[in-house]
């Protein structure tokens, strides 16, 4: 606090470039609240648990539909709204519910990677690269997909015995139709509303795709559905705010714009990658990750331009899978998971995150380099 303070202009700069990325997450959480309401994600989750031939099965859907909605909506619009579907189709199963919540979180976090929107910190650091979403799509796809399909596979790996165990079948009676309604469905077939949320997130996709700076209209799409379903009585203020989390963004938003005017006034973070390749980039990124979170750690490092601006995203997306502090998705995960009556397996999670994060980093930084980027 003290260097913004002491230097007003670097401040500013600061907050240029940190700003966007917390106005975007705010009206895309509101977006995935709406689709929510929908029925969208409960609808997917019942459709995979009754597709799902085997418990394996039911993983990679579930893997799909983690990534897919990451990349367009937010790693923490994923963890908030998927996390609850996929423990809802793990008990209809009888059989998983910890190998999905694991890879609902890593996952998010692994899959992150691809659209510009689908991460705080690609924001942060495409401040400095003035790409349109379509432009960056195309230098980070392969790169998601490696990490995407890495991290799944350890997963799958770690968690062979429950997702290969003969299901215990689905509960129920009176169960069975709790289990539903709190995925927001019935016991039915899924309740699927072509409402405002869907268009709402068909319009943010295409907006996070074809605009350079889609947060103010993401932010407005937000506000407009938020608006209208305040007004209908489908949404209520307490639960906007419960899903956006404001408290824990500004907080964030503070750290961020603190560590940015730091390493605007202070040269050290640059020349030390300036000394480092595109490995040595990524690993420190993903270390500093889980010691001040990411958004924080992608406003110190890519406060001046950064030599290798793709690695270091790779390193700051992945590598909050190390730990419980390396991303805002792991506090909103634990507390998802709580209030659906799950138990967060958080040494589990961090135990194959330790795992997953070296061979994803090396498996998306073989991707950069087919694709020319660093």
């Amino acid at each position: 606090m003290v260097a913004i303070v002491a230097d007003s202009s670097a401040a500013a700069s600061a907050a240029s470039q940190v700003w966007s990325p917390f106005v975007l997450v705010g009206g895309l959480l509101i977006v995935g609240l709406a689709a929510d309401q929908d029925g969208l994600f409960a609808a997917a989750g019942r459709r995979l648990a009754r597709l799902a031939p085997n418990g394996l099965a039911l993983f990679a859907g579930a893997a799909v539909a983690v990534a897919v909605v990451t990349a367009l909506l937010n790693l923490d619009t994923s963890v908030v709204f998927l996390t609850p579907v996929l423990a809802y189709a793990a008990r209809s199963r009888g059989r998983g519910e910890e190998a999905l919540l694991v890879g609902c979180l890593l996952l998010s976090n692994a899959g992150s990677l691809l659209l510009p929107g689908s991460n705080l910190t690609n924001l942060i650091v495409l401040g400095h690269l003035h790409l349109s979403g379509r432009q960056f799509l195309g230098r980070m796809a392969l790169p998601w997909l490696a990490s995407v399909i890495v991290t799944g596979v350890v997963i799958a790996i770690a968690e062979r015995r429950s997702l290969l165990s003969r299901p215990a079948g689905p509960s129920g009676g009176a169960d069975a139709a709790a289990d539903a309604r709190a995925a927001g469905g019935t016991d039915g077939a899924p309740d699927l509303t072509l409402g405002l949320g869907v268009v709402a997130v068909a319009a943010v996709t295409v907006l996070v795709l074809v605009l350079r700076s889609p947060a103010v209209p993401v932010a407005g799409v937000g506000v407009v559905v938020a608006g209208l379903r305040l007004y209908s009585g489908r949404m209520d203020q307490v639960e906007v705010r419960r899903v956006v989390g404001l408290p824990v963004l500004v907080g964030l938003f503070g750290i961020a714009l603190a560590l940015g005017t730091l390493g605007r006034t202070w040269s050290g973070p640059a020349v030390l990658l300036s000394h480092l390749d595109a490995v040595g980039t990524a690993a420190v990124a993903a270390l500093s990750t889980i010691v001040v979170n990411n958004l924080p750690a992608a406003a110190l490092l890519a406060a001046r331009v950064p030599p290798h601006p793709y690695a270091l995203l790779v390193g700051l997306d992945i590598g909050p899978n190390l730990f419980v502090t390396g991303s805002l998705a792991w506090i909103l995960w634990m507390r998802t998971a709580r209030s659906t009556g799950s138990r967060p397996p958080v040494a589990r999670t961090v135990g194959i995150g330790l795992v997953s994060v070296p061979v994803a980093l090396a498996a998306a930084l073989a991707m950069l380099a087919v694709t020319g980027a660093s």
